[in-house]
């Protein structure tokens, strides 16, 4: 517990200065990958993790098996590891922190997505929740480090597009008050970032688009960046590529 205390401790840390860069890992070889490259953290991609285990994302994976596959990761690196956690897998908070400390998580993401009933968890509830998950960490003795995932801006939330940033101020301002580190409106195009960094105390985590780089996030004042399964959809997508060169090129000529 005294190594992960260091690694929770860390991690926080990492949160105020230099831009906070997490490329996601699905498994041991790309954690590893991700620390060779000299990026001090890795997190993990529960839609990546789930697609390798065989299952959707979206809380459709076994939790057992999600967690048993973070803890590998976890084991395979020295370095401090936050756990992309969903929605909880309904568990129980002083439950699920067992379970993400027993998998060597230094933190983790939580979503507000009810997977059950749809569409959003209610703000006030679900505040509630993230605040109940800091109380088990504390007293754990290893203080987790939240990152409190706002979904407003995904189409499944159904939230209106006029009423998404204020959405995500809201939310984002209760999450912080319940104890998450940080806040991550998902999705959000670079005003609405802009917005939340400016109205919500704390880190913010926002992702790279088209229109905006890791310069451009850092400008905005974001503190956390990461990828999600980027990159093991751009793995796939480049396997595919040559497969198809190798069929329209070797396989008919041998034929």
């Amino acid at each position: 517990m005294t190594g992960l205390k260091a690694h929770a401790d860390l991690l926080r840390e990492l949160h105020h200065g230099d831009l906070l860069v997490l490329p996601n890992a699905w498994d041991e070889a790309s954690a590893e990958l991700v620390v060779e490259t000299g990026f001090p953290v890795v997190a993990t991609s529960s839609a990546a993790v789930a697609d390798v285990l065989g299952f959707q994302d979206g809380e459709a994976a076994p939790w057992r098996e999600m967690f048993a596959a973070a803890a590998r990761i976890a084991r395979a690196v020295g370095v401090p590891v936050t756990v992309d956690a969903e929605a909880g897998y309904g568990l129980a908070p002083g439950e699920l922190v067992d379970r993400l400390l027993e998998a060597g998580a230094a933190g983790c993401n939580l979503e507000d997505t009810d997977h059950r009933a749809g569409g959003l968890a209610d703000a006030e509830a679900h505040a509630d929740w993230l605040a109940e998950v800091r109380a088990a960490a504390d007293a754990s003795g290893v203080p987790l480090v939240v990152n409190a995932r706002i979904d407003v801006f995904l189409p499944p939330a159904g939230v209106p597009e006029a009423d998404r940033v204020a959405a995500a101020v809201r939310r984002a301002r209760g999450y912080r008050e319940a104890g998450a580190d940080c806040v991550y409106p998902i999705g959000a195009p670079g005003d609405a970032l802009a917005r939340v960094v400016a109205e919500v105390p704390g880190p913010v985590n926002g992702n790279t688009n088209p229109a905006l780089d890791l310069a451009g996030l850092a400008a905005l004042g974001v503190a956390r960046v990461s990828y999600g399964p980027r990159f093991h959809r751009s793995g796939f997508a480049g396997m595919r590529e040559a497969l198809v060169a190798i069929h329209e090129r070797g396989v008919r000529d041998v034929s």
